[in-house]
């Protein structure tokens, strides 16, 4: 609806006189009913006998403008005469608004131009091109409403003449319907009727000239693009074929653009003259010196129009639509109908219709099960009322037991599956109308099995050592699996989302490393971040399962990576970097119960001498270890970045718990400091101790280790605090020395450590 103003009229002018003090500016007598008024009007198109919307003095323009009578240059001005601009209708202002001969003098302004008409705008889904049109949208307010729907009628139009242009369909998979007719004696001068006018621009159209004017009126109000060719400029017949390598079309929006197989053309004998469904050529395009014309009507296929125009940088309203679906069965009573439009504006003499069948699709009858729609849509909905909603969407339907068997009209594609006609009985039946019921299922709690934990239980443990998750694509870079997995084959998408994503991940390091980048970027001084997620490398023995696709195995991952400092900034302790031990501990942390061990290797992407594998119960569940300075430096991270990557099955898995008495009484530390030779491990100590200690042993720690000149070459000194305690008394002096003793004795005996004095 256009903006409000009130006191505007349809004034006519009557006389034009200079005004006397400015060069620019007119003096009009204006009469607006029995009324005349002086006016003074600066508009450049002003002249006697127009007639131009006046507000009177006392109207109230959209601006918010209120007219009262004025002196200008010294004259009186009892109004104002209006642009288009001025009265809210478009953003034309070069002139007055020049209303129709015949509009009725002194009529307000809203009646005599139809200002209150409501324009919609109307969302559609991609699926309903049959709704694209005002009689596809009045079908839809008569289905839903039940109010009458009244189809304009199309009479045949007698021909006058014999002549018709030759066509030939060479493509039916491209064309399955063309038909036309020839118009001669025609006027392409004549003026569009204002009815159509209006409604063309209120319907986002520019009015161009009668003979366009009246196609796109009638694409608009039926949903039919058309074309209308200028008769003398079609060299020949009419071939509707494939385009052919090297062919060009000169459209009519100015663009020339080469053709080729896969694109559907219009051609005479000189060449390519339009594009099938998309757009006319500029050779054959009517103008105001057409006398004759061809009128077409198709039905393109949908999928071959779909994407057409797009890969030429332009989209049309005869392309959306076509590559939707358009009705084939109305294709010569449209062109009855654009016949009439032509001969009542620009007069002329029709030819007969020439009506071409190559090939149109084959309606077949969708089966939909009454209670299966009533499944879906999750209330009882009786036959009787589906049969009902057909009906009303002038559906045919038949009933088939207890099922409908219903044949889609020619404007309807989008009705090929049971799905679409239960989506259609919940349309007329109404959404607001089905109960919203929350989800119901017999489910059953069951216990979690004490030897299992979930995927959410390892993040809380991760967040517990302040990691933040991420979640990353699947798919990544292929330099990234060459440096982080060293695989130069990786498993390589067919169609990737981008170019530079194009391979299957076999780790989660590239991804973690690539936050870790992009954080710092971000000045973050502090970063630990972990992602569970699922990688994928080629395994020949996985042959079945519910992730097995085609030999891949698809193992679950549990990674992470720190970088900056330990811990967050404060005053009462000392900034460091974040180590590997610090991150060994978050392996331990996340492992426990189960007691992790590590034993040094190399992996592609970690620090040669900063690196382990991680073991449970000697089998290896993954990696930890420092980021290898190669891909540092290739990374531009200015700190080392800690990672490790486990299976995440490994960690599932937990011990049975087995609870245990705590004990009432002190406990009793000893400190013991042994030597050894340099290449045996903490670890070995451990090892040991765990299958030969004394029974009141209940923890040993390493807390010191010592390397220097005051020892002999190739020995270093290890010191352990070992933590006695019994559950049942008071451990004496004499127990804890004897325990320690027999630590000490193990020790020597299985690795040859000795007691340093």
């Amino acid at each position: 609806m256009a903006p409000v103003c009130r006191g505007v009229v349809v004034g006519h002018v009557l006389q034009v006189d200079r005004h006397p003090g400015a060069d620019k500016l007119t003096v009009c007598r204006v009469a607006a009913g029995a009324e005349v008024v002086q006016v003074v009007c600066g508009a450049p198109n002003v002249r006697a006998g127009m007639k131009a919307p006046l507000a009177r003095v006392g109207a109230r323009l959209p601006q918010g403008l209120e007219i009262g009578q004025a002196k200008v240059r010294g004259v009186d001005s009892q109004g104002m005469l209006c642009s288009a601009r001025e009265l809210g209708l478009s953003e034309d202002h070069s002139g007055l608004l020049e209303l129709a001969g015949d509009a009725p003098l002194g009529m307000d302004i809203r009646e005599a131009l139809a200002l209150d008409e409501r324009v919609f705008d109307i969302k559609l889904t991609p699926n309903r091109a049959d709704c694209l049109s005002v009689l596809g949208v009045a079908r839809e307010v008569a289905a839903l409403t039940r109010a009458p729907l009244r189809v304009p009628e199309f009479a045949p139009v007698p021909a006058r003449i014999a002549e018709k242009l030759p066509v030939r369909i060479e493509a039916p998979e491209l064309c399955g319907r063309f038909s036309g007719r020839v118009v001669r004696g025609v006027d392409a001068r004549a003026a569009t009727p204002a009815w159509m006018t209006r409604r063309l621009e209120r319907a986002g159209q520019r009015p161009i000239s009668a003979l366009v004017d009246i196609s796109n009126y009638v694409m608009l109000e039926l949903g039919r693009p058309s074309h209308i060719f200028d008769l003398d400029k079609v060299a020949g017949s009419l071939v509707v074929r494939w385009g052919r390598e090297g062919e060009r079309a000169e459209l009519l929006n100015g663009q020339t653009v080469d053709v080729d197989g896969t694109v559907g053309v219009i051609a005479d004998e000189r060449g390519v003259e339009a594009l099938a469904g998309i757009m006319g050529g500029e050779p054959t395009a009517v103008s105001l010196e057409t006398r004759a014309i061809y009128i077409e009507a198709a039905f393109w296929w949908p999928q071959a129009v779909a994407g057409r125009s797009r890969r030429f940088g332009f989209t049309t309203d005869a392309g959306h639509r076509f590559e939707r679906g358009v009705d084939f069965a109305t294709t010569v009573a449209h062109i009855e109908y654009i016949t009439r439009l032509v001969l009542e504006i620009c007069g002329g003499e029709p030819g007969p219709i020439d009506d071409t069948v190559a090939r149109v699709p084959e309606r077949k009858p969708v089966r939909m099960r009454v209670a299966r729609a009533q499944k879906v849509i999750g209330m009882p909905i009786q036959a009787d009322e589906m049969a009902d909603a057909f009906a009303r969407l002038e559906l045919p339907a038949a009933r088939d037991g207890d099922a409908f068997l219903v044949t889609p009209p020619p404007q309807r594609f989008d009705l090929e599956l049971e799905e679409d006609l239960i989506e259609e009985v919940a349309r007329v039946h109404g959404f607001e109308n089905i109960p919203a019921h929350p989800p119901a299922a017999r489910a059953k709690m069951s216990a979690l099995a004490e030897t299992r934990r979930s995927t959410h239980a390892l993040r809380e443990r991760l967040a517990g050592c302040d990691y933040l998750e991420t979640i990353n694509f699947a798919f990544v870079e292929p330099d990234w699996e060459s440096d982080f997995a060293g695989d130069a084959n990786p498993i390589r998408l067919l169609n990737p989302i981008a170019s530079q994503l194009s391979v299957m991940r076999s780790t989660l390091m590239g991804s973690l490393v690539a936050n870790v980048r992009y954080n710092h970027a971000r000045k973050l001084p502090r970063i630990r971040v972990f992602e569970i997620g699922r990688c994928y490398r080629r395994d020949a023995a996985v042959a079945d399962g519910p992730l097995a696709v085609q030999g891949i195995a698809q193992p679950l991952r549990v990674g992470g990576a720190a970088f900056g400092t330990a811990v967050e900034e404060q005053w009462g302790h000392p900034a460091r970097g974040v180590d590997f031990f610090d991150v060994k501990a978050d392996v331990e942390a996340l492992c426990w119960p189960r007691l992790a061990r590590f034993e040094a290797a190399t992996h592609p992407a970690l620090h040669p001498g900063r690196a382990a594998r991680v073991l449970l119960d000697g089998v290896p569940i993954g990696w930890v270890g420092e980021l290898h300075p190669r891909w540092q430096q290739k990374y531009e991270l200015p700190l080392p970045v800690q990672l490790f990557e486990l299976d995440a099955e490994a960690l599932a898995q937990v011990p049975l718990p087995r609870p245990q008495e705590p004990s009432r009484f002190p406990g009793v530390v000893r400190d013991i400091a042994v030597t050894v030779g340099t290449e045996v491990t903490v670890q070995a100590f451990l090892d040991a101790a765990e299958g030969g200690k004394p029974a009141i042993v209940q923890d040993i720690r390493l807390f010191d280790l010592y390397q220097g000149s005051s020892l002999p070459e190739g020995r270093k000194s290890l010191a352990f605090r070992v933590v006695m305690q019994h559950t049942e008394r008071t451990l004496t002096d004499a127990e804890a020395d004897s325990a320690r003793d027999a630590l000490v004795s193990l020790w020597g005996q299985r690795l040859g450590a000795s007691l340093r004095s």
